[in-house]
């Protein structure tokens, strides 16, 4: 006991992310804009691949930015968004690398709630199932059976990527 194993390699995550940058632009395809939340820190690196991506096909303008907020005091904490940016009738893609409990997307998910957006879907490159609240990936690149105990690492800072779990 005590090693981690890969459940995705570099192309495999590449992949995944390409998929899913491409399941973004399908649902969003008839609208001129979209923004791209990335979760600080690791759900920011993911929107940073997936806006690279979209950045090669698609015709339609993508914004970045990045939530921060602290997430084990959710509920004391000042969220910041950078840059900072108009929200008002905006499509929202809320982008953070792994989905356990569902704790830190509900409460990116809080932030929007102030805003009269226009539509909000949600990403996470690793789907662990465990949900406590109410909320789901809307894209996924991975559903991952792992137990509480487990600990999923994302690569995805600098290549090579990868996903692992411990």
């Amino acid at each position: 006991m005590g090693g981690s194993t890969e459940v995705l390699n570099h192309k495999q995550v590449e992949d995944r992310i390409q998929r899913i940058a491409w399941q973004i632009y399908e649902e969003f395809h008839n609208e001129k804009e979209v923004v791209l939340a990335g979760i600080a820190d690791r759900g920011f690196y993911l929107a940073q691949k997936l806006y690279e991506h979209l950045q090669e096909f698609a015709d339609i303008e993508i914004r970045i930015s990045k939530l921060s907020f602290d997430k084990d005091h959710p509920l004391d904490t000042e969220y910041q968004m950078e840059p900072a940016m108009d929200l008002n009738d905006r499509n929202i893609v809320l982008v953070d690398d792994v989905l356990k409990s569902g704790g830190t997307l509900i409460y990116g998910v809080r932030y929007f709630l102030d805003y009269p957006i226009k539509a909000m879907k949600t990403v996470v490159l690793v789907d662990r199932n465990h949900k406590r609240y109410p909320v789901k990936a809307d894209f996924k690149g991975l559903s991952l059976s792992t137990s509480m105990q487990e600990h999923v690492n994302v690569q995805i800072e600098e290549a090579p990527y990868s996903v692992r779990v411990s």
